[in-house]
């Protein structure tokens, strides 16, 4: 009988408020993402990153991902150990990859827990019905040290929420609310043209990671003819035998349109690949994200994440994995623009809030471009996004909008914001350094407000960080057409060269919520509000 121990980094604890809703049923199909160590030092890849991004655009040599593969991925004989241990176990091999060092094992979810014992129950929660686990995962003494992640027991849902603000009927379009994105994309500079040529995205791929919903074409087509442009390539990619699946518009159907609309409007003749997987605990989001990384035949040059959950409910263990992959991202010469949170520092709606202040992860890794929301104020400026409403269960929407921003307990400060002044985290429930400093989030703002959507046959205004993310990620990819090189980790170039006007600061309100919880201020400079401000794209170019 093999000996067992805890996988290091795998304890984690229940959502708050979760109430004990019984056995998991051991006889249910399920499947775990397994990820195994790198044949590489990832320490040495993720100083390569660093060195890379502070080189001049044109000095900088990215890896292909064959070389990324050879040098940094798995080991095959670590991969085989698995496929062995799983064969013992009843499970079998659905997918194995080595470049992103995973392999995903299907069979009864008693067989799995079998194989890698852990604390699973079933618990109800505001969000619905969760697979829950609590503690550690254990492994067997054989493969301590392979194994650096298990995902896919846990199966509490990522958070995303669309700030919807009205409902039209379809085929009302004159009377359609909100602002088309090209018009935001006009208010930030969007540059549109370089050395005579259009920068409307041609030649680049530009990925969307979803967690459910879909998209239907007939919306496309309306949206973009209103617009007054050509439909763009969209591609659906099954991730997790996740699919293209529309609903109605109440469904995650809202954020994938929000998203391909947004994105596809600044750089209509970007190709568009939409990466869909399940919506359930982290195993979707980081096989998505893994997905769109190692595609060799997209290859996407930019990627927009819209979900995500407070990076204090997050086991280091995936953690890990998630920075591992971004820096896999950035070797590669791909920008991963992540949404900053719509509830503030409460991180959560009303109904999950657990009363503590959260920063929202994947936005807190350093190596990904967060995106923090503003509004615009009567006098057409750009001010922090927060609709001045406390949490209330019985309105409209729930209340308590605004945009996510703070400092991350998990992520140390980067060098490229060792210059700035990050204030100390208001957090009570504090679990980083005594002196409450890490990774100051967002990056950047833009408008989260009024974007006119087309969804399921119906129009609205909608808005959120979630629109932020694919906004910049539009933004990346002309600027990949007109250099005609992937401008990569951005986050270095941004704060080096915000003193040279490339951004306009933001320097009014707060991420708090109304009658709630204290949140930040916005000030002059760098702040945990918006950042070091809206970009001004053509400006960004010019000294790229």
């Amino acid at each position: 009988m093999n000996a067992y121990i805890p996988l290091p980094g795998s304890k984690r604890r229940l959502l708050p408020n979760s109430r004990p809703a019984g056995p998991v049923d051991l006889s249910t199909n399920a499947n775990i993402t397994v990820h195994v160590r790198s044949a590489g030092n990832l320490a040495d890849l993720e100083k390569q990153v660093y060195s890379q991004a502070l080189k001049p655009l044109n000095g900088r040599m990215y890896m292909t991902r064959d070389e990324l593969s050879q040098k940094y991925g798995a080991k095959q004989a670590d991969l085989d150990l698995i496929e062995k241990f799983a064969q013992k176990h009843n499970l079998f091999v659905s997918a194995r990859h080595a470049g992103s060092r995973s392999i995903v094992l299907n069979g009864k979810l008693g067989d799995l827990l079998d194989a890698f014992p852990a604390d699973l129950r079933m618990y109800h929660h505001a969000t619905g019905t969760y697979r829950g686990r609590c503690g550690e995962i254990h492994i067997p003494s054989e493969l301590e040290g392979i194994v650096t992640g298990i995902f896919g027991f846990d199966t509490r849902p990522k958070h995303r929420s669309r700030h919807l603000h009205r409902i039209l009927a379809a085929n009302n379009i004159q009377s359609a609310p909100g602002m088309k994105p090209p018009q935001f994309a006009k208010r930030y500079a969007f540059p549109t043209e370089e050395q005579g040529i259009a920068l409307d995205g041609a030649g680049q791929t530009i990925a969307i990671i979803e967690l459910g919903g879909g998209f239907r074409s007939e919306d496309l087509a309306a949206y973009f003819q209103e617009m007054g442009l050509l439909v763009p390539n969209v591609v659906p990619v099954s991730v997790d035998q996740a699919a293209n699946n529309p609903s109605t518009w109440q469904s995650a159907d809202g954020e994938v349109m929000l998203d391909i609309e947004v994105a596809g409007a600044v750089a209509p003749k970007a190709r568009i690949v939409v990466y869909f997987a399940p919506g359930q605990g982290d195993q979707g989001l980081i096989d998505a994200i893994s997905a769109a990384i190692y595609d060799d035949e997209r290859s996407p040059s930019v990627i927009s994440i819209s979900w995500g959950m407070p990076e204090d409910y997050i086991d280091s263990q995936a953690l890990d994995t998630y920075h591992n992959l971004f820096a896999a991202a950035a070797t590669l010469g791909i920008t991963v623009c992540v949404a900053s949170g719509d509830h503030g520092v409460a991180c959560l709606d009303g109904p999950d809030w657990d009363q503590q202040i959260h920063v929202s992860h994947p936005s807190s890794d350093d190596l990904v471009l967060a995106c923090g929301g503003t509004q615009i104020d009567q006098g057409d400026n750009d001010i922090t996004w927060n609709d001045g409403t406390p949490f209330d269960n019985s309105a409209q929407g729930g209340g308590g909008w605004a945009t996510g921003g703070g400092i991350s307990p998990y992520f140390r400060v980067p060098p490229y914001q060792a210059a700035i002044k990050i204030p100390q985290s208001l957090a009570a429930n504090w679990l980083g350094p005594t002196d409450r400093s890490g990774r100051g989030v967002p990056d950047i703002a833009m408008s989260a407000t009024n974007y006119f959507t087309r969804v399921d046959g119906l129009e609205s205004t909608s808005g959120g960080t979630s629109a932020v993310a694919p906004l910049m990620a539009a933004l990346v990819a002309l600027l990949n057409q007109a250099k005609q090189k992937r401008v990569g980790f951005l986050n270095p170039f941004l704060y080096t060269n915000a003193a040279n006007g490339i951004f306009k600061d933001v320097t009014t309100g707060t991420n708090g919520i109304e009658n709630t919880v204290t949140g930040y201020q916005a000030g002059s400079g760098w702040d945990p509000c918006t950042g070091l401000g809206t970009p001004i794209g053509t400006k960004i170019l010019n000294l790229l």
